[in-house]
């Protein structure tokens, strides 16, 4: 337990980190004003409230809530909206707030889970640590390959299957064309396109399938699309055993069962086609 909590009168400060995945990180407090801790501002305003906090040494897959305000220059709408705080790491610790650089006591840390906004505030789930272990344990049978892309597993090379060009034309919401491509037919089909500058910058969009050097994404990114931004395009696979061994050469590697029957064989009769 920390030293300044055992005190006759406290002077605790909640403290939130959050970092999203694009590097972006940002703190807040719960005092009435700013404080340094490691060299990172936490700020007063616009704060953030946790619900009640219950530390415990079991294994239970426990989550709490994180609400705090909208503002224009921290969390805003078009940032939740958009999922640039989806997954986000957060850390919620007290801290003396007399002496901020001294002794922290971790109460808990994860990752943003559901985001709801009403108003101009937003309610968060934090998921913590053991909410790992709610994942299945074993992995499903399934006729497509269960790895991802350019895995440890998959083990197919993305460096050459990646390309940095830019927007060279908007045909509509999802519809755009690129500089330049990969001449394979479909190469980005099942790929991803991610925003290195401009009002999307750090965001990703799927690709739904590819012709040349014309994308069709998956859905509309949440900002309007200017010509010349800068986008990485990463070719993609539909995760079938013929494209695994045919365009990709990487048959060993394939995780699935493409030739397992499926639960229609105990319908099957003799003479059926």
């Amino acid at each position: 337990m920390a030293d300044f909590l055992a005190e006759p009168v406290t002077s605790i400060a909640f403290c939130w980190r959050l970092a999203r995945r694009d590097g972006v990180t940002i703190g807040f407090t719960t005092h009435d004003r700013d404080l340094l801790v490691a060299g990172l501002a936490y700020r007063a305003a616009p704060g953030m409230l946790p619900s009640a906090v219950r530390l415990t040494d079991g294994l239970d897959a426990d989550s709490m809530d994180v609400s705090g305000a909208l503002t224009s220059d921290a969390i805003t709408r078009d940032d939740l909206t958009a999922g640039r705080w989806d997954g986000a790491a957060v850390r919620l610790f007290v801290v003396d707030w007399t002496a901020p650089e001294g002794e922290q006591l971790l109460l808990a840390r994860g990752e943003l889970g559901t985001v709801s906004i009403e108003g101009e505030a937003f309610t968060a789930e934090l998921k913590g640590p053991a909410a790992i272990l709610d994942r299945p344990v074993s992995e499903a049978t399934s006729p497509e390959c269960r790895a991802r892309f350019g895995d440890t597993r998959c083990r197919v090379d993305l460096a050459p299957r990646t390309r940095i060009t830019e927007i060279a034309a908007v045909i509509d919401g999802q519809t755009i064309d690129v500089a330049s491509a990969a001449a394979t037919q479909n190469a980005y089909g099942y790929g991803r396109l991610r925003w290195i500058d401009g009002e999307n910058s750090g965001l990703s969009n799927a690709v739904l399938r590819s012709a040349g050097n014309r994308l069709t994404l998956r859905e509309a990114p949440p900002f309007a699309i200017a010509i010349g931004t800068r986008v990485e395009i990463v070719e993609g696979c539909d995760r079938s055993f013929a494209a695994c061994r045919d365009r990709f050469a990487n048959a060993e590697n394939f995780r699935g069962e493409p030739h397992l029957p499926g639960n229609d064989l105990l319908t099957r009769y003799p003479g059926a086609g």
